[in-house]
């Protein structure tokens, strides 16, 4: 008979300040996103130290993708909570966070300066240019475990197909009101399998996602002002962000851009940009958004705000995990809203590419589709190969120098 797997904190008297060294390690270090953080952190928990095992390593990994927000710091939430509780929480999540906030941050000011020297100008432009590239790969990358999800029937996988279109269209032309979609591919599928299956003993039978209805309210708040706005905006960016930070960019763009003019398209495609180069989860992007509305404040406010519903999402159920992993409707949801999301993601490249305002940029993005998507590589070589080629274009007297 198999051991259940752990659902509690278990305090195993690891020190607070061995937590903070440790995960403020691999806050630095922790370039390439996700997959990195994933690695490191099984590094230290599982190979290293003995923390975890490998099965309680690998549920968490599952937990943390059931829920919206950026996975990889719900996850190193999560195991600091499983070694030592709320404050091993609060202490593990804030130093895997600080080290790229404050790097992002004093980047934003450099990038985003009233008069910036040209060469910053240049790297800019350049590793902007490889942006949509970035988040081609970033959807091509989770096709095979999605659609392998869907499973063999033809119907499931007309579905699949329709829910990433729905997804593509979507980030291309309803802006804020992705996340509806998201949501509704969701349910749709929660029903349409819900109706082939048929009700469970004891399975309630009244619609499901109850609480998702109340976001269609949320979404089409009016519109707030200051610091305010910032908030919103960088809370959508934490709560509602299921599959990754990529999924948000139509949204958080059309905010930034189109509805509070913080940032200019250009500068958009290089706080993006800087989320990826940077070390930390790429939902940090968020903070060169709130660098723009606000300064200093801003960005910190974006960030306290943006985080602040993995910790909870955690802290406050952590413990119920396992039972979320085993309801059905909430893999059905899965289900339905991953193609969505993968749809959402390629489609946000579409506007980001359209940002682009220089000729010379499209032969950067070129060759970044090549390397990311062709060939498979890296997303941190490529960015930086890619202001590289900005900061050479700026010199040889192309704009934007």
């Amino acid at each position: 008979m198999e051991p259940e797997p752990r659902t509690e904190p278990t305090e195993r008297m690891v020190g607070l300040g061995g937590i903070a060294r440790e995960w403020g390690r691999i806050g630095i270090t922790g370039f390439g996103g996700p997959p990195a953080h994933i690695l490191l952190l099984r590094r230290l928990c599982v190979e290293r130290r003995g923390w975890l095992t490998p099965e309680e390593f690998e549920d968490g990994i599952a937990a943390t993708n059931l829920l919206p927000g950026p996975a990889s710091t719900q996850l190193a939430v999560l195991t600091a909570w499983r070694l030592r509780g709320l404050p091993g929480a609060l202490v593990g999540g804030a130093c895997f966070i600080a080290p790229g906030l404050a790097l992002i941050l004093a980047l934003a000011v450099l990038f985003l300066a009233g008069d910036p020297p040209v060469w910053v100008l240049g790297a800019a432009a350049g590793a902007g240019a490889a942006v949509p590239a970035v988040a081609v790969q970033a959807a091509t990358s989770l096709v095979p475990a999605s659609f392998t999800r869907a499973g063999r029937a033809r119907a499931a996988r007309a579905r699949w197909a329709g829910y990433a279109l729905a997804g593509a269209v979507a980030a291309i032309v309803t802006g804020p009101w992705l996340v509806l979609v998201l949501i509704a591919t969701g349910l749709t599928e929660i029903a349409v399998r819900g109706r082939e299956r048929g009700p469970e003993p004891g399975e309630r039978t009244g619609p499901a996602g109850g609480r998702a209805a109340v976001l269609p309210l949320a979404v089409g708040l009016p519109a707030l002002g200051g610091l305010g706005a910032v908030a919103w905006v960088a809370f959508k960016v934490g709560a509602l962000s299921y599959g990754g930070g990529f999924v948000i960019i139509p949204l958080m763009q059309d905010d930034a851009v189109n509805r509070y003019h913080w940032m200019t398209d250009g500068q958009f495609l290089n706080a993006v940009a800087l989320g990826q180069v940077t070390p930390g989860p790429v939902v940090q992007t968020v903070a060169v958004v709130g660098y723009a509305a606000a300064g200093i404040g801003g960005g910190l406010l974006a960030a306290a705000v943006a985080f602040a519903p993995s910790f909870l999402f955690v802290i406050l159920g952590g413990r119920h995990f396992d039972r979320l992993r085993a309801d059905r409707r909430v893999q059905d949801f899965l289900t339905g809203a991953g193609p969505a999301v993968i749809g959402a993601i390629a489609g946000s490249a579409l506007p980001l590419a359209a940002a682009l305002g220089y000729g010379w940029q499209w032969g950067v993005l070129a060759g970044a589709l090549l390397w990311l998507v062709a060939a498979r590589r890296g997303v941190v070589p490529a960015l930086l190969a890619a202001g590289l080629a900005g900061v050479l274009a700026a010199a040889a007297g192309l704009p934007p120098a």
